[in-house]
Protein backbone atom coordinates (compact mmCIF):
# COMPACT_ATOMS: atom_id res chain seq x y z
CA UNK A 1 0.00 0.00 0.00
CA UNK A 2 1.35 3.40 -0.95
CA UNK A 3 1.73 6.38 1.34
CA UNK A 4 -1.19 8.08 -0.41
CA UNK A 5 -3.48 5.10 0.17
CA UNK A 6 -2.52 4.98 3.83
CA UNK A 7 -3.31 8.66 4.22
CA UNK A 8 -6.71 8.16 2.60
CA UNK A 9 -7.46 5.26 4.95
CA UNK A 10 -6.66 7.44 7.93
CA UNK A 11 -8.91 10.18 6.61
CA UNK A 12 -11.71 7.69 5.99
CA UNK A 13 -11.30 6.31 9.50
CA UNK A 14 -12.30 9.70 10.81
CA UNK A 15 -9.01 10.80 12.34
CA UNK A 16 -9.37 14.45 11.27
CA UNK A 17 -12.97 14.51 12.53
CA UNK A 18 -11.88 13.36 15.96
CA UNK A 19 -9.16 15.95 16.14
CA UNK A 20 -11.63 18.63 15.09
CA UNK A 21 -13.90 18.07 18.06
CA UNK A 22 -11.43 16.93 20.69
CA UNK A 23 -10.02 19.51 23.10
CA UNK A 24 -6.35 20.31 23.09
CA UNK A 25 -5.97 18.93 26.60
CA UNK A 26 -5.99 15.17 27.25
CA UNK A 27 -9.30 13.33 27.37
CA UNK A 28 -8.81 12.66 31.09
CA UNK A 29 -9.13 16.39 31.83
CA UNK A 30 -12.61 16.68 30.35
CA UNK A 31 -14.21 16.14 33.77
CA UNK A 32 -11.88 18.73 35.30
CA UNK A 33 -13.07 21.32 32.78
CA UNK A 34 -16.63 20.64 33.83
CA UNK A 35 -15.76 21.10 37.51
CA UNK A 36 -14.11 24.44 36.74
CA UNK A 37 -17.33 25.74 35.21
CA UNK A 38 -19.46 27.27 37.96
CA UNK A 39 -22.66 27.00 35.91
CA UNK A 40 -22.23 23.24 35.53
CA UNK A 41 -21.42 22.72 39.21
CA UNK A 42 -24.28 24.85 40.55
CA UNK A 43 -26.84 23.60 38.04
CA UNK A 44 -25.92 19.95 38.52
CA UNK A 45 -25.88 20.24 42.33
CA UNK A 46 -29.33 21.86 42.49
CA UNK A 47 -30.80 19.42 39.98
CA UNK A 48 -29.32 16.51 41.94
CA UNK A 49 -31.20 17.73 45.02
CA UNK A 50 -34.48 17.67 43.09
CA UNK A 51 -33.67 14.23 41.69
CA UNK A 52 -32.92 12.81 45.13
CA UNK A 53 -36.09 14.39 46.50
CA UNK A 54 -38.12 12.68 43.76
CA UNK A 55 -36.47 9.31 44.38
CA UNK A 56 -36.88 9.43 48.16
CA UNK A 57 -40.21 11.30 48.22
CA UNK A 58 -41.89 8.64 50.37
CA UNK A 59 -39.14 8.88 52.99
CA UNK A 60 -38.83 12.68 53.25
CA UNK A 61 -42.52 13.65 52.96
CA UNK A 62 -44.36 14.25 56.22
CA UNK A 63 -47.93 13.44 55.09
CA UNK A 64 -49.82 11.44 52.53
CA UNK A 65 -50.17 13.92 49.65
CA UNK A 66 -53.57 12.53 48.62
CA UNK A 67 -55.12 12.48 52.08
CA UNK A 68 -57.86 15.09 52.54
CA UNK A 69 -58.21 16.80 55.92
CA UNK A 70 -60.85 19.56 55.71
CA UNK A 71 -60.35 20.46 59.38
CA UNK A 72 -56.80 21.63 58.55
CA UNK A 73 -57.55 23.51 55.32
CA UNK A 74 -55.61 26.67 54.44
CA UNK A 75 -53.31 26.50 57.44
CA UNK A 76 -50.20 28.73 57.13
CA UNK A 77 -46.69 27.26 57.34
CA UNK A 78 -46.04 25.82 60.78
CA UNK A 79 -44.22 23.00 62.53
CA UNK A 80 -46.80 20.37 61.52
CA UNK A 81 -46.96 21.60 57.92
CA UNK A 82 -43.71 23.14 56.74
CA UNK A 83 -45.29 24.87 53.74
CA UNK A 84 -48.88 25.06 55.00
CA UNK A 85 -51.96 23.27 53.67
CA UNK A 86 -54.22 23.79 50.67
CA UNK A 87 -58.00 24.20 50.45
CA UNK A 88 -58.50 20.45 50.94
CA UNK A 89 -56.21 20.22 53.97
CA UNK A 90 -53.40 18.48 52.07
CA UNK A 91 -49.84 19.20 53.13
CA UNK A 92 -48.23 21.48 50.53
CA UNK A 93 -44.70 20.29 51.32
CA UNK A 94 -45.64 16.66 50.65
CA UNK A 95 -47.45 17.69 47.47
CA UNK A 96 -44.38 19.52 46.20
CA UNK A 97 -42.04 16.63 47.04
CA UNK A 98 -44.24 14.01 45.37
CA UNK A 99 -45.00 16.39 42.52
CA UNK A 100 -41.33 16.40 41.61
CA UNK A 101 -41.68 12.75 40.58
CA UNK A 102 -44.24 13.49 37.89
CA UNK A 103 -42.60 16.71 36.69
CA UNK A 104 -39.11 15.19 36.43
CA UNK A 105 -40.49 11.99 34.87
CA UNK A 106 -42.23 14.01 32.17
CA UNK A 107 -39.12 16.11 31.56
CA UNK A 108 -36.70 13.16 31.46
CA UNK A 109 -38.74 10.87 29.22
CA UNK A 110 -39.62 13.75 26.89
CA UNK A 111 -35.92 14.58 26.59
CA UNK A 112 -35.06 10.96 25.70
CA UNK A 113 -37.84 10.60 23.13
CA UNK A 114 -37.10 13.91 21.44
CA UNK A 115 -33.36 13.23 21.40
CA UNK A 116 -33.75 9.78 19.82
CA UNK A 117 -36.50 10.71 17.39
CA UNK A 118 -35.01 14.08 16.50
CA UNK A 119 -31.60 12.53 15.88
CA UNK A 120 -33.06 9.90 13.56
CA UNK A 121 -35.12 12.43 11.62
CA UNK A 122 -32.23 14.91 11.43
CA UNK A 123 -29.77 12.31 10.19
CA UNK A 124 -32.12 11.11 7.46
CA UNK A 125 -33.11 14.61 6.38
CA UNK A 126 -29.56 15.94 6.42
CA UNK A 127 -27.93 13.01 4.65
CA UNK A 128 -30.55 12.29 1.99
CA UNK A 129 -31.32 15.46 0.07
CA UNK A 130 -34.42 14.00 -1.60
CA UNK A 131 -36.07 13.34 1.75
CA UNK A 132 -34.94 16.62 3.22
CA UNK A 133 -37.57 18.71 1.47
CA UNK A 134 -40.50 16.51 2.52
CA UNK A 135 -39.40 15.72 6.08
CA UNK A 136 -38.27 19.20 7.08
CA UNK A 137 -41.34 20.88 5.60
CA UNK A 138 -43.42 18.69 7.89
CA UNK A 139 -41.18 19.67 10.81
CA UNK A 140 -41.53 23.33 9.85
CA UNK A 141 -45.29 22.90 9.84
CA UNK A 142 -45.22 21.61 13.41
CA UNK A 143 -42.92 24.43 14.50
CA UNK A 144 -45.27 27.00 12.94
CA UNK A 145 -47.71 26.45 15.81
CA UNK A 146 -46.91 27.82 19.27
CA UNK A 147 -45.59 24.91 21.32
CA UNK A 148 -48.07 25.13 24.17
CA UNK A 149 -51.05 25.56 21.81
CA UNK A 150 -50.08 22.42 19.89
CA UNK A 151 -49.66 20.51 23.16
CA UNK A 152 -53.08 21.66 24.37
CA UNK A 153 -54.67 20.53 21.10
CA UNK A 154 -53.05 17.10 21.43
CA UNK A 155 -54.20 16.78 25.05
CA UNK A 156 -57.73 17.80 24.08
CA UNK A 157 -57.77 14.94 21.58
CA UNK A 158 -56.13 12.33 23.80
CA UNK A 159 -57.37 13.29 27.27
CA UNK A 160 -55.46 13.82 30.53
CA UNK A 161 -52.70 11.46 31.59
CA UNK A 162 -49.00 11.40 32.32
CA UNK A 163 -48.03 9.50 29.18
CA UNK A 164 -50.30 11.62 27.03
CA UNK A 165 -48.47 14.69 28.34
CA UNK A 166 -45.15 13.04 27.46
CA UNK A 167 -46.33 12.22 23.93
CA UNK A 168 -47.71 15.71 23.42
CA UNK A 169 -44.51 17.43 24.54
CA UNK A 170 -42.35 15.01 22.54
CA UNK A 171 -44.34 15.86 19.42
CA UNK A 172 -43.90 19.57 20.15
CA UNK A 173 -40.15 19.58 20.82
CA UNK A 174 -38.92 16.85 18.46
CA UNK A 175 -38.79 19.17 15.40
CA UNK A 176 -36.35 21.46 17.24
CA UNK A 177 -33.96 18.61 17.89
CA UNK A 178 -34.34 17.35 14.31
CA UNK A 179 -33.51 20.81 12.97
CA UNK A 180 -30.38 20.98 15.13
CA UNK A 181 -29.12 17.57 14.02
CA UNK A 182 -29.94 18.29 10.37
CA UNK A 183 -27.93 21.50 10.39
CA UNK A 184 -24.96 19.66 11.91
CA UNK A 185 -25.21 16.84 9.35
CA UNK A 186 -25.37 19.30 6.45
CA UNK A 187 -22.14 20.93 7.63
CA UNK A 188 -20.36 17.57 7.99
CA UNK A 189 -21.52 15.47 5.03
CA UNK A 190 -19.38 17.39 2.52
CA UNK A 191 -16.15 17.38 4.56
CA UNK A 192 -13.09 15.63 3.14
CA UNK A 193 -12.99 12.72 5.57
CA UNK A 194 -16.65 11.86 4.87
CA UNK A 195 -16.09 12.13 1.11
CA UNK A 196 -13.03 9.89 1.37
CA UNK A 197 -14.93 7.28 3.36
CA UNK A 198 -17.75 7.39 0.82
CA UNK A 199 -15.26 6.97 -2.04
CA UNK A 200 -13.88 3.85 -0.37
CA UNK A 201 -17.32 2.26 -0.45
CA UNK A 202 -18.53 2.81 3.09
CA UNK A 203 -22.26 2.30 3.42
CA UNK A 204 -24.53 5.19 4.28
CA UNK A 205 -25.45 3.72 7.66
CA UNK A 206 -21.79 3.26 8.61
CA UNK A 207 -20.98 6.81 7.49
CA UNK A 208 -23.82 8.29 9.49
CA UNK A 209 -23.19 6.30 12.67
CA UNK A 210 -19.39 6.26 12.72
CA UNK A 211 -18.37 9.58 11.19
CA UNK A 212 -21.31 12.00 11.46
CA UNK A 213 -23.29 11.05 14.57
CA UNK A 214 -20.37 11.42 17.06
CA UNK A 215 -20.00 15.05 16.00
CA UNK A 216 -23.68 15.66 16.85
CA UNK A 217 -23.44 14.41 20.44
CA UNK A 218 -22.16 17.65 22.00
CA UNK A 219 -24.97 19.89 20.69
CA UNK A 220 -27.47 17.11 21.41
CA UNK A 221 -26.36 16.95 25.04
CA UNK A 222 -26.78 20.69 25.45
CA UNK A 223 -30.12 20.70 23.65
CA UNK A 224 -31.30 17.85 25.86
CA UNK A 225 -30.89 19.88 29.05
CA UNK A 226 -32.94 22.73 27.58
CA UNK A 227 -35.64 20.33 26.36
CA UNK A 228 -35.78 18.89 29.89
CA UNK A 229 -36.37 22.37 31.32
CA UNK A 230 -38.94 23.26 28.66
CA UNK A 231 -40.84 20.01 29.25
CA UNK A 232 -40.98 20.52 33.03
CA UNK A 233 -42.30 24.03 32.54
CA UNK A 234 -44.77 22.97 29.83
CA UNK A 235 -46.10 20.14 32.02
CA UNK A 236 -46.78 22.67 34.76
CA UNK A 237 -48.57 24.96 32.30
CA UNK A 238 -50.75 22.10 31.07
CA UNK A 239 -51.50 21.11 34.66
CA UNK A 240 -52.37 24.69 35.57
CA UNK A 241 -54.77 24.88 32.61
CA UNK A 242 -56.40 21.60 33.61
CA UNK A 243 -55.39 19.60 30.51
CA UNK A 244 -52.29 17.87 31.88
CA UNK A 245 -52.08 15.05 34.38
CA UNK A 246 -55.31 14.26 36.31
CA UNK A 247 -56.01 16.60 39.24
CA UNK A 248 -55.59 13.83 41.83
CA UNK A 249 -51.99 13.20 40.71
CA UNK A 250 -49.52 15.47 42.56
CA UNK A 251 -47.53 17.64 40.16
CA UNK A 252 -46.16 21.13 40.41
CA UNK A 253 -48.66 22.46 37.88
CA UNK A 254 -51.62 20.89 39.67
CA UNK A 255 -50.52 22.26 43.04
CA UNK A 256 -50.11 25.77 41.62
CA UNK A 257 -53.53 25.50 39.97
CA UNK A 258 -55.17 24.36 43.21
CA UNK A 259 -54.12 27.60 44.90
CA UNK A 260 -55.30 30.06 42.24
CA UNK A 261 -58.78 30.33 43.78
CA UNK A 262 -57.46 31.04 47.28
CA UNK A 263 -54.45 33.14 46.35
CA UNK A 264 -55.62 36.02 48.58
CA UNK A 265 -56.32 33.90 51.64
CA UNK A 266 -53.50 31.35 51.26
CA UNK A 267 -50.76 32.60 48.94
CA UNK A 268 -48.40 29.85 50.08
CA UNK A 269 -50.34 27.16 48.20
CA UNK A 270 -49.15 28.53 44.84
CA UNK A 271 -46.02 30.36 46.00
CA UNK A 272 -43.87 27.44 47.15
CA UNK A 273 -44.48 25.08 44.19
CA UNK A 274 -43.93 28.10 41.91
CA UNK A 275 -40.57 28.80 43.53
CA UNK A 276 -39.67 25.11 43.23
CA UNK A 277 -40.53 25.12 39.52
CA UNK A 278 -38.48 28.27 38.95
CA UNK A 279 -35.41 26.93 40.73
CA UNK A 280 -35.61 23.59 38.89
CA UNK A 281 -35.82 25.32 35.52
CA UNK A 282 -32.99 27.67 36.42
CA UNK A 283 -30.73 24.77 37.46
CA UNK A 284 -31.30 22.99 34.14
CA UNK A 285 -30.62 26.16 32.17
CA UNK A 286 -27.41 26.75 34.13
CA UNK A 287 -26.37 23.16 33.44
CA UNK A 288 -27.09 23.55 29.74
CA UNK A 289 -25.19 26.84 29.50
CA UNK A 290 -22.21 25.33 31.29
CA UNK A 291 -22.15 22.27 29.05
CA UNK A 292 -22.33 24.47 25.97
CA UNK A 293 -19.45 26.63 27.19
CA UNK A 294 -17.37 23.52 27.96
CA UNK A 295 -18.11 21.50 24.83
CA UNK A 296 -18.10 24.31 22.26
CA UNK A 297 -14.50 24.91 21.12
CA UNK A 298 -15.32 28.54 20.32
CA UNK A 299 -16.27 29.20 23.96
CA UNK A 300 -13.78 26.91 25.67
CA UNK A 301 -11.34 29.67 26.44
CA UNK A 302 -13.85 31.33 28.76
CA UNK A 303 -14.72 28.21 30.77
CA UNK A 304 -12.56 29.27 33.65
CA UNK A 305 -14.69 32.34 34.24
CA UNK A 306 -17.84 30.28 34.52
CA UNK A 307 -19.77 32.75 32.39
CA UNK A 308 -18.86 31.74 28.84
CA UNK A 309 -18.96 35.35 27.71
Amino acid sequence: MSTTDAAIDKVAAGVPAIKAVEPTVPRTRWFQRLLRNRSVVIGAAVFLIFLLAAIFADQISTHNPRRLNPAERLKPPRAQNFLGTDEFGRDVYSLVVHGSRVSLLVGGVTMLITSFGGTLIGLVAGYYRRLDLVVMRFMDGLMAFPAIILAIAFMAARGPGVWNVILALSLVYMPRTALLVRSTVLSLRELDYVAAARALGRRDLALAVRHILPNCLAPLLVQGTFIFAYAVLAESILGFLGVGVPPYVPSWGNVIASGKNVIREAFWVSLFPGITLTVAGLSLNLLGDGLRDTLDPRLRGSVGTGTGR
